[in-house]
């Protein structure tokens, strides 16, 4: 059986080159492509339905990262050794190609769609997560599912002062910024990351850069189109229209919704509200009315609502809350909120509300990491929870979604670039932000109040980070536009772009912004990131009032943890044969002791829940490691009593001779009575010889008895 492979491949512009093929696998799917860069290949493919459900008004969507152990040369883990549910690095994958190819299909178009991206091969140091996109995008350029693409997405760094696209694994440790960026040839759609406490223009000077790079691989899959004679899309219609009705609804129903918008009312009762006025509208259309025409009718209304909103903004300046475009939310923060808890705090910025917990734990508590392409461990944590009761709603509790996954990472990523690091952070850490009310920026609350919950348990911070989420509205007939400080919930939904922002005072740590609309003007983003500084320096400020820096000592009742270096050759000392002696001191001092070497020393973490039994618990580690000294003094032990003298233990596994005749002054024939075993003595150290033998005197610590007087002659 022959296929007919095309092939397209680009130059990343210092000689890397990746290459698209398609038609050789997964013919059957309505796309399907291998993207290839160095060995980590991807197989992407899309398949789309015909037609869509009846009564289906948005794009049923699903994209699915994946990787397969075996491009690594890895079994999975696990009783059933195969490849399960989603590892939440695949989900953050998934989510990063979802979030940019969705704003890119037709409004009209409601067809289910599943995209799904394999790692089939692995080059250890190509990240696949930066050729994702190009994947899922070239698979639909290859198909004749509508799509008004192509995109691509590209990781871009700065790594010794300079501008990296998709650079090496092993040189992202050095990088000052390292940002996801997907857009199509015009236009920016979503641009995800981090960075070391960068300024705005640096971050614009970021994606301008990628941008060019992303214009290199959307024309390349403008080629692979052509050359497979994929030009021609398929024709749908997936929606209904009445215009009539359309007309009806808006002359009914405008201006209510715009008076009810300019109330400022809560959020609640705005819902109400709206809700009472699409009621009334459709008891209008009488008792008979079918059920395409309700669904239109709701329809059109959500249309009324998106308008009615925007056009306040753009027309009187004023949002759903009745606040200007600028005005953050009311703050009001408090930690110690918990007194069992290691650290906490409350975070409300107005109807958004976190509780944050820290948690202090030992190496011990590490997350293991085991994927296919990354595994290892980390210690640190965050866990963002959305319950149902935070929007007054009853959802079933199943665990955490993408959604939740998502934005826990992105406050992770924020919070992890303010740590203190090395010695200064023996501890693996865990922040949980349970979110008790929402209406916009949830995620940001889970910043601010983990910033306060950290500060409270102790924690070394560099800098306290705030957040804030920032929103567009635009009119492309008239060109107007406003940026929007802190959304609600419903100016997300209703507005063209979530763009959240966090940072220290010196700088950004962390974005992530998804656009709706095309032709997002740089100047605008500059705008927008200018705006998002005030309001993220106005928020930090608020946070300063309730705790300004980390607190001075851990809480009483936190766990404490003392690091020791000792030399390499000791850690086999300190662990014993079999672990005898590390299982013996922490049943004895009640206390948790891991030890692993690190540059060629031993490092010893000592963890416990007071500071008697970490001192005890040093004391005896040190005196595994002391080396004895010539001249020194000891408290020692008597370990066994031979006839020639007494072995005594002067530091632990370190025994000594005391010969008879360094016992005393005077001279013993006989070592009978003078020692019984476990005695202690005090010795002092005389010599160490080739063989190490040490050598003790007790002697050496005893007053010299004067010399007896000389008798007269002749006596």
């Amino acid at each position: 059986m022959s296929y007919n492979l095309i092939k397209k491949s680009f130059d990343l512009g210092d000689g890397r080159i990746i290459e698209i093929e398609t038609g050789k696998l997964a013919k059957q799917a309505d796309g399907s492509v291998v993207v290839k860069m160095g060995d980590t290949m991807l197989l992407a493919t899309v398949v789309s339905s015909k037609e869509a459900k009846e009564g289906v008004d948005f794009l049923p969507l699903s994209v699915d990262y994946q990787e397969k152990y075996a491009a690594t040369g890895r079994i999975p883990g696990g009783f059933l050794r195969r490849e399960a549910r989603l590892s939440d690095y695949e989900v953050l994958i998934s989510r990063l190609v979802d979030r940019a190819l969705r704003p890119m299909f037709p409004e009209d178009y409601h067809a289910e769609t599943q995209v799904m991206i394999s790692l089939i091969s692995a080059d250890k140091n190509i990240m696949p997560d930066s050729l994702a996109g190009l994947a899922a995008s070239a698979a639909l350029a290859v198909s004749d599912i509508p799509f008004n693409g192509p995109i691509s997405e590209v990781r871009v760094a700065k790594i010794d002062g300079k501008l990296v696209i998709n650079p090496y694994m092993s040189d992202l440790e050095r990088a000052t910024l390292e940002f996801i960026v997907a857009g199509s040839e015009n236009d920016i759609v979503m641009v995800e990351g981090e960075s070391s406490e960068i300024s705005e223009e640096e971050m614009v000077e970021a994606i301008e850069f990628a941008h060019q790079a992303i214009k290199i691989q959307v024309q390349a899959q403008r080629e692979l189109t052509e050359a497979t004679g994929k030009t021609e899309k398929r024709v749908y219609s997936h929606e209904h229209s009445n215009p009539e009705l359309k007309e009806r609804v808006y002359a009914a129903t405008y201006q209510k919704v715009y008076e009810v918008a300019k109330s400022g009312s809560a959020k609640h009762e705005r819902s109400e509200k709206f809700e009472q006025i699409q009621n009334e509208f459709i008891l209008t259309l009488g008792e008979e009315v079918d059920d395409v025409t309700k669904f239109l009718a709701k329809k059109y209304f959500h249309d009324v609502q998106y308008d009615a909103v925007r056009n306040l903004v753009l027309d009187e300046g004023i949002r759903l809350d009745g606040r200007d475009v600028r005005t953050v939310r009311p703050i009001w923060s408090e930690v110690g909120y918990l007194p069992a808890a290691h650290g906490s705090a409350v975070f409300t910025r107005g109807e958004t509300q976190s509780l944050t917990t820290v948690t202090l734990g030992t190496k011990l508590d590490e997350q293991m990491i085991d994927g296919a392409f990354i595994n290892g461990y980390q210690k640190f944590i965050l866990h963002y929870n959305f319950p149902g009761f935070s929007t007054g709603e009853v959802r079933m509790n199943r665990g955490a979604g993408r959604r939740e996954i998502g934005h826990g990472n992105l406050a992770q990523r924020s919070l992890k670039k303010v740590l203190p690091e090395g010695d200064d952070n023996p501890y693996t850490i865990r922040v949980v932000s349970d979110i008790l009310e929402s209406n916009g920026s949830s995620s940001m609350a889970t910043v601010c109040a983990g910033t306060l919950a950290l500060m409270d348990a102790g924690v070394k911070l560099k800098a306290p980070v705030s957040g804030i989420a920032m929103g567009l509205i635009t009119d492309e007939k008239t060109g107007k536009y406003a940026v929007l400080t802190d959304i609600l919930g419903d100016e997300d939904h209703l507005g063209d772009m979530d763009f959240k922002v966090t940072g220290t005072e010196n700088g950004i740590v962390a974005c992530q912004m998804d656009l709706k609309i095309n032709g997002l003007r740089w100047e605008v983003l500059r705008g927008a990131l200018e705006q998002a500084k005030e309001g993220r320096l106005h928020i930090l400020n608020e946070m300063k009032k309730t705790l300004a820096e980390p607190r001075t000592d851990l809480k009483p009742h936190a766990p404490r943890i003392v690091v020791l270096k000792i030399d390499k050759e000791f850690i086999g000392a300190v662990i014993g044969p079999g672990g005898k002696i590390i299982q013996e001191m922490q049943r004895e001092t009640n206390t948790t002791i891991t030890i692993e070497e690190k540059d060629n020393q031993g490092i010893v973490s000592i963890f416990a829940p007071d500071k008697d039994a970490i001192d005890s618990a040093v004391r005896r580690i040190k005196g595994i490691v002391a080396k004895p000294e010539v001249g020194e003094i000891y408290e020692g032990k008597v370990k066994s009593i031979m006839p020639f003298g007494a072995f005594v233990e002067i530091l632990p596994g370190k025994d000594g001779l005391l010969h008879i005749s360094e016992i005393d002054w005077k001279r013993y024939e006989t070592m009978d009575g003078i020692f019984q075993v476990g005695d202690e003595v005090r010795v002092k150290l005389l010599d160490v010889d080739k063989q190490g033998k040490l050598k003790l005197s007790r002697k050496a610590l005893l007053p010299r008895p004067p010399k007896p007087e000389a008798k007269p002659a002749g006596e």
